[in-house]
């Protein structure tokens, strides 16, 4: 179920893939400790560079899919939205990425930007930092080492950082949506125990979290709990995608949304409620895509017929074969899109 857009990534790899070679991501394992790694000089949020999207520019979060009537609606909506983008580093010359590698930047923009955070633009104006993100090999490092967790603990500061000066210098007491994907949800869970679990009044400017992509346990805030409904404020949304009638027990007895219905419940949404996908290409919409049905921590969806709704196909990790958890956004696009637009009417009418 981790971790971020693997359809660059599986290029390159796929002849280790279709050659049978076990264990692969050995690979991407970097090849020293983290203590002996020097980390890249970490951002200054206060410059424009150190953020993917900036509502007062235009960027990769200020894209439409192609071929449809959406548009950008920043400059005029009511909330703010802050998105923690997915692992999007998978090399092994550091634990850490560097924020000065440009090409992983423009990857970063070309893909997750511009394919999720861009699903709330009609909602709010978008701020996403770029970050120290950990390297794919984090989430599978042996559990007898540190390395992964002082990496996402690295990771972490930044993302923390970065929210820090959000709240002082660009939210100016706006309704507040956080959004995230895989390891942006893992951060993002965080930011939600330190900012908002304990403070009523930061909580009441929380529209919704949309933690996407990860588990979140049913019982992991004191005060925070899960949305009920399509329209509930101050609350927070989880799934995860999965083939119909597979199991992943890693993320058993997390939350789980039904991104069509907006509830918790297990009964099947059917495909007919799927306002329209996504693919990973970015230029259409698909009705009806797929249907949805919440099981143990997970949506289960039926393969969708339409091309561009990648598997999560990891060499060395089968296990995974049945997530769809590349397109966990593209697969609910145009639902989610308009659930964060209701989401935010509401909190308007609840703060009038």
């Amino acid at each position: 179920m981790l971790l971020f857009p693997l359809a660059r990534l599986a290029r390159p790899m796929l002849g280790l893939l279709l050659t049978g070679i076990s264990a692969c991501t050995q690979i991407i394992k970097p090849g020293r400790q983290f203590t002996a790694y020097q980390p890249a000089p970490g951002p200054d949020y206060a410059l424009p560079a150190s953020w993917a999207a900036l509502p007062s520019r235009l960027d990769s979060a200020d894209a439409v899919p192609r071929h449809t009537t959406l548009r950008d609606q920043q400059q005029t909506a009511p909330a703010d939205v802050f998105y923690v983008h997915p692992t999007t580093f998978f090399r092994r010359e550091s634990w850490n990425a560097n924020l000065a590698d440009e090409r992983l930047n423009r990857f970063t923009d070309a893909s997750v930007i511009r394919k999720q955070a861009s699903a709330f633009n009609s909602a709010g104006r978008i701020f996403a930092p770029r970050y120290r993100q950990a390297t794919l090999y984090s989430f599978f490092d042996d559990a007898q080492s540190t390395n992964g967790r002082q990496a996402l603990e690295l990771a972490y500061g930044d993302v923390k950082a970065a929210f820090q000066y959000y709240l002082t210098h660009y939210n100016q007491g706006r309704p507040l949506i956080i959004a995230s994907h895989s390891q942006g949800t893992f951060h993002a869970t965080r930011l939600l125990h330190e900012f908002f679990d304990n403070d009523p009044k930061l909580r009441r400017q929380l529209v919704a979290a949309y933690l996407i992509g990860f588990k979140v346990k049913t019982d992991e805030y004191q005060t925070l709990r899960p949305c009920a409904d399509s329209t509930q404020t101050g609350c927070y949304v989880v799934w995860n995608s999965v083939e119909w009638g597979n199991e992943y027990p890693p993320f058993a007895g997390g939350v789980a949304t039904n991104p069509l219905s907006w509830t918790l419940d297990t009964v099947a949404a059917p495909a007919s409620l799927n306002r329209g996908g996504v693919p990973y290409g970015f230029d259409r919409l698909d009705t009806a895509v797929v249907d949805a049905k919440v099981h143990d921590g997970l949506v289960w969806i039926h393969p969708p017929k339409p091309l561009g709704y990648p598997r999560f196909l990891l060499p060395g990790q089968p296990q995974l074969r049945h997530s769809f958890h590349i397109a966990d956004y593209g697969l609910f696009y145009l639902n989610l899109r308009q659930n964060a637009e209701a989401r935010v009417r509401t909190w308007q009418r609840q703060n009038q």
